[in-house]
C-alpha cells in the first residue's frame, strides 16, 4: 500500500469526525466495517490500493453475503468502504471507482413495531411512584414518547436544553444537527417533578449537567436506557420484546393515525428525507386493513 492502512484509517477518522460531523455511533461502525475490509485485502494478498478493483468489490461483497449478514449491514459497509476511497481519491488520488459500481442490497420492507395505547398506558402504569428510580423513569418514559427523540439524544441531553415556560427541548441529533421539540403536560409535570426531586437524590457527589442520571450519579447510557425500559415491560407484564426505538415508532404512528402531516412529524423526527418518514403510512394502512379484515363479516 502507497499509503499504510492504519495511517489511511488515522486520517479518515479525523476527517469524518472533524469536517462531517460523523456521530461517535456512526464513527465507530465504520472503523469496524473497515477493518474487517483489510483483514479481506490481506487475505487476499492485495498489497496496493490500485489493486483494489471493481471484481476485488465483487468478491468481498459475496463473501459477506454468504456470512448471511443483514442486507442492512451489507448496505453501510459499502457506504463506509466506498466514503474510504473517495477520502483516499481526494487526497492521495486513489482511484475510487470499484465500489462506485456496486448496487446497495434492497432494504428489506419490515414494517416498525409499535405500540398500542392500551400497552402504553400499561407501562405509565408501572412507571409510577415516589422512589427517586419511579420518578426517573417515569420522566425518562414520557419524554420518549411525547417527543420521539432517539435514546442517544436522551442521554446527551442537558438541563440546559429544556425550556419549562414553552414546553420545548433543544435536541442534538445526526450530523450534530440541533432541532426543537415540543413535549405535552404529561411529560412536563413527571420531567419537572423528576428534575426537583428524584434526579437530585440520584446525583449524589457527582456533578454533571445530563438529566437522566444512573444509581451511581453518573449519565445515563443507552443500555441504561434499555435495562429500565426491559424491566417496565417485565413489570407490565407484555410480551412482546423491546426497544427504545419503539417509542420513536410508536410516537410517529399515533401523530399520522390522529391526523398530523408528514412534514411535521419529519421535522419533529429529524429526519433529512421524507422518505424516511413514509414508512409510517405504511405502518397506519396495515394497521387498518387488519383491523378492517378482523372487524367485517364479510373481509
Amino acid at each position: 500500500m502507497n499509503i499504510s492502512t492504519n495511517e489511511a484509517m488515522a486520517q479518515f477518522v479525523l476527517y469524518i469526525t472533524v469536517e462531517k460531523n460523523f456521530s461517535p455511533h456512526t464513527i465507530s461502525e465504520y472503523q469496524a466495517d473497515l477493518q474487517d475490509f483489510f483483514s479481506f485485502l490481506q487475505a487476499e494478498a492485495i498489497m496496493s490500493w490500485s489493486q483494489v478493483t471493481y471484481p476485488v468489490a465483487r468478491l468481498y461483497i459475496t463473501q459477506l453475503y454468504d456470512k448471511k449478514l443483514a442486507r442492512t449491514t451489507v448496505s453501510r459497509r459499502i457506504s463506509a468502504i466506498r466514503s474510504f476511497f473517495r477520502f483516499l481519491n481526494k487526497t492521495y488520488d486513489v482511484d475510487d471507482s470499484a465500489f462506485h459500481l456496486l448496487y446497495h442490497p434492497k432494504k428489506e420492507q419490515r414494517l416498525p413495531q409499535f405500540f398500542y395505547e392500551q400497552e402504553l398506558a400499561k407501562l405509565f402504569e408501572v412507571a409510577h411512584g415516589k422512589d427517586k428510580k419511579s420518578q426517573r423513569d417515569l420522566a425518562l418514559l414520557e419524554l420518549l414518547y411525547a417527543t420521539g427523540i432517539r435514546v442517544s439524544e436522551l442521554t446527551a441531553l442537558t438541563l440546559e436544553d429544556i425550556d419549562f415556560t414553552y414546553s420545548i427541548i433543544r435536541v442534538t441529533g445526526k450530523g450534530r444537527k440541533q432541532r426543537i421539540v415540543p413535549f405535552g403536560v404529561y411529560a412536563k409535570e413527571a420531567l419537572a417533578y423528576y428534575i426537583a426531586n428524584g434526579r437530585e437524590r440520584l446525583m449524589k457527589s457527582t456533578n454533571h449537567p445530563y438529566v437522566f442520571v444512573n444509581m451511581r450519579g453518573g449519565a445515563l447510557t443507552a443500555r441504561g436506557v434499555r435495562y429500565v425500559l426491559t424491566a417496565l415491560m417485565e413489570q407490565a407484564t407484555l410480551h412482546s420484546k423491546i426497544h427504545p426505538h419503539m417509542l420513536r415508532h410508536t410516537f410517529a404512528t399515533h401523530l399520522i393515525n390522529n391526523g398530523a402531516d408528514l412534514r411535521t412529524v419529519q421535522e419533529l423526527l429529524g429526519h433529512s428525507s421524507l422518505s424516511s418518514t413514509q414508512i409510517y403510512t405504511h405502518v397506519t394502512t396495515e394497521h387498518l386493513r387488519k383491523t378492517y379484515m378482523n372487524a367485517h363479516p364479510r373481509a
